[in-house]
């Protein structure tokens, strides 16, 4: 029993569908259908979503929407005219377009969500339809008629508990269900979507809740690569990988999935496989909670920028008692997130996302913590990147952050920064932006070629 995934560009076009149709109709197994809205049938294209924004932004301004609406509404007929869909469905999803016209933009916090969800809402709609045309029993099922309650949090809506047991009373379903992704409903029965990653999220959810066997995540690659493929030519494809690496990975990265998405799946203890819809015949790769072979410690290697680094030094800094918890309440008092914090006896260093800061917030921590801290030293680095080297294997091999050190030496890449967690999964190199691209390839030709 599987839950089948299929990302936007997998159903940007009738072309796509018969793909899709395809890949159900080759595995009875692939009973449970999560839909994103469609995507860019080319890269000049325009995505429906991001029709929908317009559609959105317009409405607050109060201007005319009927190009947009149409604009939409062609995306879907494209598709069903390709089949022998029955018009009633079209007639629906135009209806749905254009009650969103009516629907209240003051005091409304959940209109931008609603907006957004009728995307792969309207979606869901029309693949249901081009199965049933096409001789499959399938039935297009709403997410609250499915059970899924999140939080009442637009944007950033989380799973509530509860929704898992009423997920697994469709378990048994005869039909195929085409659930759509990226949206739930609060308890008061509003729209709510998830953050980034969106219908990965919903996928994740159903497979957990119906407890299946596999989800699928059909996208358009291969799977997950060890490295960046416009970093390095042609890099090896990642054939099988743990949530531990596949979250680290998407921590610093990684795009295939964003870093939340597979929580559900990884509670649940279900495997995940990304495969690629223009090439189904490949295996892709497999995400497991656990893997055997660990022969290769590094199993890909990932970079993200847009950091800095606040460095904080003080003699015989650790024998002040609460040292850390001071500087740490400081940064709750600015509203700030830090993502790292490696230390040494007498200073610390706190990474943190660059965006979280403008010059005026800059000047005014600083100006804090030099106040409450009084350190010997302290001072702020921009424009770091994080490059990881992700691997179980590491544990279980000595020498693997010799190896990254002396790869990162060998381009003379000076080191900004080194972390490495008790559980040797990943090691952290802070480096300056410009090399970024050169320690990506110096460390991926250092443990794979």
């Amino acid at each position: 029993m599987k839950v089948a995934k299929f990302g936007g560009s997998s159903l940007a076009s009738s072309e796509q569908l018969k793909k899709v149709i395809n890949i159900i109709k080759a595995d009875s197994g692939r009973r449970f259908i999560v839909v994103s809205a469609p995507g860019k049938r080319y890269s000049e294209d325009i995505k429906v979503t991001d029709l929908l924004v317009e559609l959105y932004q317009k409405r607050l301004a109060d201007e005319n929407t009927d190009a947009v609406i149409q604009a939409i509404f062609e995306r879907y007929q494209e598709i069903g005219t390709a089949f022998d869909i029955n018009e009633e469905t079209l007639k629906q999803i135009r209806k749905d377009l254009e009650s969103l016209v009516d629907m209240p933009v003051e005091n409304n916090p959940h209109f931008y969500d609603t907006v957004l969800a009728s995307g792969e809402d309207n979606n869901a709609k029309l693949i249901a339809g081009i199965l049933r045309a096409e001789g499959l029993a399938a039935r297009y099922v709403n997410p609250k008629e499915l059970g899924m309650i999140v939080s009442d949090e637009p944007q950033n809506a989380r799973i509530l508990t509860k929704s898992y047991t009423a997920i697994y009373q469709w378990r048994n379903s005869e039909e195929i269900l085409v659930i759509p992704g990226f949206f739930g409903y609060t308890e008061h029965g509003d729209v709510c979507t998830f953050s980034r990653g969106g219908s990965d999220v919903s996928g994740a959810i159903v497979a957990a809740g119906l407890k299946v066997d596999l989800y699928e995540n059909f996208t358009d690659v291969d799977g997950i690569f060890a490295a960046h493929p416009g970093y390095i030519h042609q890099p090896e494809s990642i054939t099988q990988l743990t949530y531990r690496e596949m979250r680290e990975l998407a921590y610093a990265g990684f795009s295939v999935f964003h870093e939340e998405a597979l929580m559900p799946s990884y509670r649940a203890k279900i495997p995940v496989v990304i495969k690629n819809t223009n090439n189904p015949a490949h295996p892709g790769t497999l995400i497991t909670n656990e893997r055997s072979d660990l022969d290769n410690p590094v199993v890909g290697i990932a970079s993200d920028e847009g950091f800095s680094m606040i460095y904080i030094s003080k003699y015989l800094m650790n024998r002040e008692v609460g040292f850390t918890l001071r500087v740490l309440q400081i940064f709750k008092e600015f509203g700030l997130n830090y993502e790292h914090m490696p230390s040494g006896i007498d200073d610390i260093s706190i990474i943190l996302r660059a965006n979280q800061l403008n010059s005026q917030l800059e000047e005014e921590l600083l100006r804090k913590i030099a106040y409450e801290i009084d350190p010997d030293e302290l001072r702020i680095t921009h424009d770091l990147s994080m490059v990881v080297v992700v691997g179980e294997g590491m544990k279980h091999r000595v020498g693997t952050m010799a190896e990254s050190a002396a790869a990162l030496a060998r381009k003379k890449i000076s080191i900004d920064m080194i972390n490495q967690g008790s559980s040797e999964v990943s090691i952290m190199f802070g480096i300056h932006k410009d090399r970024e691209q050169d320690a990506i390839r110096t460390l991926y030709y250092t443990f794979f070629e």
